[in-house]
């Protein structure tokens, strides 16, 4: 069978005669559909991994060695990768799905039509189900059933210490009104059905509901920017789509907010779009505090290219944006506001953190004052490290790698590791680190942790495993996520064994994802202390960069 490539030179060379010379072409040139006009193809894109490869076999194999690529005007990887992150999601649901249950009151009204109804989580059904959503929790504990305002309305609550405290909501702004426009429409959805009979529900589970559809569509945001992103690696984003995490922490909390936000800032700032992608991490910051990391990575990677203007356009973009989000409630209610920051402050090390593996092992309580200092100290550490990282590889870094390596730090050394925050590494991971196989080792175990976890809620006659099987995931996870790390740092000093950088003919890319940045020479670098590494790391640069860098 003649090859994509030399039909198309014979299409090419074809195309002026006329329609009878067509008809008595050889036979073996025959369409059984009229060829497209437009014969350009995508020669840069890179086709999917062995592992998608191996598992194409059911829709009729991977692509030729000589395939047309790019030519499917309908099936395109985008929508693929649309209808994977579906079925993620509603996996994701599906997994929630125990934890919305209804049961008749407990008022001896069982057996009367129109008993009144309540959530079923009779026999901690939400940790031995493990559907266990905070979402759910929230909306009570929040006083969002009885319409409260964020940040205005309060109530009392004791502490662990067993003092009574004034409480607000504890939340970002972005986050908290995002709760309170979702519990508004859930009393509007119970108002049409007392008064125009629309199916309803419980109030807790439309909100759930509402929530949750707000919640998929940021991960499909996060999805598509991060495609778009990735640009010839596209395909590679088919592990975020599927995650094992998105399975089980889609609809946890709140995170895909934050993550949308992230990934729609690394879209802008690779399309040279400094402006939007300042406002994306501003908004971003103000749902969740991490988006604010990449400032820190654009920082330096701007630092080391001269490209002073365009990080201060962004940072600008993203003060602006996130006291615009911020300033209509820290002005009227700033008790409230603050009481995100105080909440945090006054928490204790989390159990998927190493402080508290720490304090359980060797018998200790931490200090409140004691431990934030060493969490924040930490913190300005690895910050510094990502930041040394940026300034001194013997080439410039991508800006998915240390983006990786900002927030991967970040959770390692934070005082909260809580279990739907690894959501916030998915698409990070994706485009930093082209291995399939070690990212969804990673994301397994990640995800299996929450089995254990709920484990540790459970009463003592009910728990299926002893809390060590907890710490040692735990350990695990972490462990994994600093090979993942190492990984990352050996591939920024050895760009030649970096798969994002290498395309297809021999091609080699500069950071697909880098804007400003891609193909910019270094105008600051500070200088590795040993002259022999120095130059062991710059001779195996020079490599790939002669072969031809764009």
């Amino acid at each position: 069978m003649r090859t994509a490539e030399a039909s198309l030179n014979r299409l090419s060379a074809d195309q002026d005669t006329s329609a009878d010379t067509d008809d008595a072409a050889d036979p073996a040139w025959d369409s059984p559909a009229p060829l497209a006009r437009d014969e350009r193809v995508d020669a840069e894109r890179i086709l999917p991994d062995n592992l998608v490869r191996e598992a194409s076999s059911l829709i009729g194999g991977p692509a030729g060695a000589h395939a047309v690529i790019g030519r499917s005007r309908h099936l395109t990887p985008l929508r693929v990768l649309f209808a994977l992150a579906l079925c993620g999601l509603a996996l994701g649901w599906f997994g929630k799905a125990s934890c919305l249950q209804q049961a008749p009151a407990d008022d001896g009204s069982a057996s009367r039509p129109g008993a009144e109804m309540r959530l079923d989580w009779d026999d901690q059904r939400q940790f031995t189900n493990l559907c266990y959503s905070d979402v759910i929790s929230l909306y009570g504990a929040e006083r969002l059933n009885i319409g409260a305002l964020p940040y205005r309305d309060f109530w009392f609550q004791e502490d662990a210490r067993g003092q009574t405290i004034k409480r607000y909501m504890e939340y970002p702004v972005l986050t908290g009104m995002f709760m309170y426009g979702a519990a508004q429409l859930t009393r509007g959805w119970v108002w049409a059905e007392e008064n125009w009979g629309v199916p309803g529900a419980l109030d807790v589970v439309l909100f759930f509901t509402i929530v949750a559809l707000g919640l998929a569509l940021f991960w499909l945001v996060t999805i598509w920017a991060t495609a778009l992103t990735a640009r010839t690696r596209m395909w590679a984003v088919w592990l975020a789509a599927l995650s094992p995490l998105v399975f089980v922490h889609a609809f946890t909390n709140f995170d895909t907010i934050a993550t949308a936000a992230v990934a729609v800032a690394l879209l802008a700032w690779s399309r040279d779009r400094p402006w939007i992608a300042g406002v994306a991490i501003g908004v971003g910051a103000a749902a969740k505090l991490y988006p604010a990391l990449l400032l820190v990575v654009l920082g330096a990677l701007c630092l080391r290219s001269g490209r002073v203007r365009e990080f201060g356009a962004t940072a600008a973009a993203a003060l602006t944006a996130w006291l615009l989000v911020n300033l209509p409630i820290l002005i009227p209610y700033p008790t409230g506001w603050w009481e995100f920051f105080r909440f945090n402050g006054d928490r204790s090390a989390d159990a998927d953190t190493i402080y508290r593996i720490l304090a359980d092992t060797l018998g200790f309580t931490w200090n409140i004052n004691h431990l934030n200092a060493l969490s924040v100290g930490l913190t300005v550490l690895v910050l510094v490290a990502v930041a040394l990282i940026g300034l001194c590889a013997p080439f410039r870094p991508r800006v998915a790698q240390l983006a990786f390596l900002a927030v991967a730090g970040f959770l390692l050394v934070n005082k909260v590791w809580s279990p739907q925050y690894s959501l916030w590494l998915v698409p990070l991971a994706v485009l930093a680190i082209p291995h399939t196989r070690l990212l969804l080792t990673w994301m397994t175990i990640d995800a299996l942790i929450w089995i254990p976890r709920m484990g540790l809620f459970l009463d003592q006659e009910r728990r299926w495993l002893p809390d060590q099987w907890f710490t040692t995931a735990v350990v695990l996870r972490g462990l994994i996520v600093i090979v993942l790390c190492a990984v990352v740092i050996w591939q920024i000093w050895h760009p030649k064994d970096d798969l994002v950088r290498a395309g297809n003919d021999g091609r080699w890319y500069d950071d697909p994802a880098g804007g400003v940045l891609d193909g910019a020479p270094d105008h600051i670098r500070l200088r590795l202390p040993s002259r022999r590494v120095r130059r062991r790391t710059e001779d195996e640069v020079a490599e790939p960069v002669s072969a031809g860098c764009r």
